[in-house]
């Protein structure tokens, strides 16, 4: 018989990786992303009087297009409250000559509305904050299910919720070297999205699968200003302060 050390373990025994983009009705995050620029960074849901609350970054290239944004979220119809948390911070931008703003967001929404508990209580962890933008929710989730399963609870969240679920990636931790080790959340919106279309298009691996001009080109932006935020980004979650 095998050694406790030399048995080899499926992928539910060490767990999986899985990026999913969602679009689910009668959400106001995906909205407001449709019909407004910019986007938010949703950090955690949590039933309070059987009510979601939820604590969000509200982000925009610009201090005047967060407002707009805010008031969109404010106007909303399936939003009960909203109270920003702190005050609007402008940073350094991707783009010269323009801003990236944000905020801190608390959001009161009806629960039946969040498909958090649809996913969590199937054993879809989140791992990192939802990114929603243009519409579209995406999740970065980890579980310890085999894929069999995670297909057939993916399918209940889709019938259960009316969700479109598309399954983007899904890797065995074992094999996802950055998975549990960096915290994105330090990254500003635009180092993050380089950071993890980098990680999504593998290039991190050898021999590598993309190369930095056509990611540089998939962003619309020039290979030096891709490699400027890429760089940073590594810089933060390589070395993060004590």
């Amino acid at each position: 018989m095998p050694s406790p050390d030399t048995t080899e373990r499926s992928d539910a025994d060490v767990g999986s990786r899985l990026q999913l983009d969602i679009w689910h009705p009668q959400c106001w995050t995906l909205e407001v992303t449709a019909a407004e620029s910019g986007g938010l960074l949703g950090h955690g849901v949590h039933r309070i009087d059987e009510t979601a609350t939820g604590r969000f970054t509200a982000y925009a290239r610009s201090t005047a297009e967060l407002e707009e944004l805010l008031a969109a979220i404010d106007a909303s119809p399936l939003v009960n409250a909203v109270w920003t948390v702190d005050r609007h911070h402008a940073t350094e931008a991707a783009t010269p000559g323009r801003a990236n703003a944000t905020t801190g967001l608390i959001v009161q929404y009806d629960l039946a509305n969040s498909i958090n508990d649809a996913l969590v209580s199937r054993g879809f962890i989140p791992n990192e904050p939802v990114r929603i933008a243009d519409g579209r929710e995406h999740w970065t989730v980890v579980t310890y299910e085999d894929r069999t399963t995670v297909a057939e609870r993916l399918d209940e969240v889709r019938e259960a919720e009316s969700a479109d679920v598309v399954v983007e990636s899904m890797t065995a931790l074992r094999d996802d070297v950055a998975d549990g080790m960096f915290r994105t959340d330090r990254l500003s919106e635009r180092q993050r999205e380089v950071f993890e279309l980098a990680r999504r298009r593998h290039y991190y691996r050898w021999p590598r699968e993309v190369t930095a001009a056509e990611l540089a080109a998939e962003l619309g932006v020039a290979e030096s200003t891709f490699l400027e935020h890429l760089r940073k980004a590594e810089a933060k979650l390589l070395d993060p302060p004590e």
